[in-house]
């Protein structure tokens, strides 16, 4: 099987060669199935589609743009299997998959834990303003004026999403002494029994001081970071996005940051991301003056998606993708196929 690796860092190269590998030497695929990987830096796109000549299977990530049109490209070119390296898949178009016979799979679950504990880092940072601590430290400067935080124990906690991820934050938040607030459309008896409790949206938003986002992008999410969800808020709320771009309003966001309504941002993740994540921008002009404004407040930080980059994680991410493409044929039911 040849298989074309879109979105493709050194890590990625590393961690994807070394799974490929092992599964060979352990004789892993059942019906004998040989993987050549060709490594690709540049996103999947129709721009770069010409690049699948010839290949069985593509791998891709969070950005790559595999839209109806991609799809169809790929059907023409022999592509039969999507590897996503991702759990998230709305940057494809599964009805166009399925209609074009093309399965799609995805990584359900790489180390929840290392995207709970992102966001428990951004809360950190943001409270203890750690951020700004470091470079003034750098420069000599060791005044507290200007640094003070709060303490976590006692203060609520807002958990939009109670999936593997949205879960391991809660039990961390819980760690801390905070009451844990959970919103889900299906809420889990564990959390329930560790003393989290499942309100309404409208009664998180009212109540809770840090409200943490780990839900799926849907039509239902899009944007539910907004001017009329900010109204509900307390003043000087802490919002934390390690999910997806597109649940905040980015530009409400900046007007709830002049007016005080937001006190603390942390982002992992932007909704323009593709455009400038993953790629050394240091040299370049960034064209998106809403991202370089919201980057202008102290009170405001953001990191480049990287809240799953652990060894723990990139090592199952491999593991799994290498898994997708090599089994699933052999099973009628794959619990990782999502078109």
């Amino acid at each position: 099987m040849k298989v074309a690796v879109f979105s493709c860092k050194p890590y990625d190269k590393r961690t994807l060669s070394t799974h490929a590998n092992n599964s060979v030497l352990n004789s892993n695929a059942e019906d004998g199935t040989v993987l050549s990987m060709s490594y690709f830096e540049s996103r999947l796109s129709m721009e770069t589609i010409s690049l699948v000549k010839d290949f069985d299977a593509v791998s891709c990530f969070v950005n790559d743009d595999v839209n109806a049109e991609v799809i169809h490209c790929l059907k023409q070119q022999g592509v039969k299997t999507i590897a996503l390296r991702c759990a998230g898949f709305n940057n494809v178009d599964l009805e166009a998959a399925k209609k074009e016979g093309i399965k799609v799979f995805h990584v359900p679950d790489y180390s929840p834990t290392s995207v709970a504990e992102h966001a428990v880092a951004l809360i950190m940072t943001l409270n203890r303003k750690t951020h700004r601590a470091y470079h003034r430290v750098k420069e000599g400067n060791f005044a507290l004026e200007g640094l003070l935080g709060f303490n976590l124990e006692g203060r609520t906690v807002g958990c939009i999403g109670t999936g593997r991820i949205g879960a391991a934050f809660c039990r961390i938040m819980k760690g801390f002494g905070c009451k844990v607030l959970c919103y889900d459309l299906y809420p889990s008896q564990e959390l329930i029994d560790q003393g989290c409790q499942y309100i309404s949206l409208d009664e998180l938003y009212t109540q809770s001081d840090i409200i943490s986002l780990h839900c799926p992008l849907n039509e239902s999410t899009h944007h539910l970071i907004n001017k009329d969800s900010l109204q509900k808020m307390k003043d000087g709320v802490m919002i934390i996005n390690t999910s997806r771009g597109a649940l905040v309003h980015a530009q409400e966001a900046i007007d709830a940051l002049y007016s005080k309504k937001i006190g603390y941002l942390g982002l992992d993740v932007y909704e323009q991301e593709n455009k400038i994540f993953f790629e050394d921008m240091s040299s370049h002009i960034i064209q998106d003056s809403v991202f370089q404004l919201m980057l202008t407040f102290p009170n405001v930080v953001v990191t480049g998606h990287q809240g799953y980059f652990t060894d723990e994680a990139l090592n199952h991410i491999a593991e799994t993708t290498i898994d997708n493409l090599l089994h699933h044929q052999n099973e009628e039911s794959y619990t990782r196929q999502l078109a």
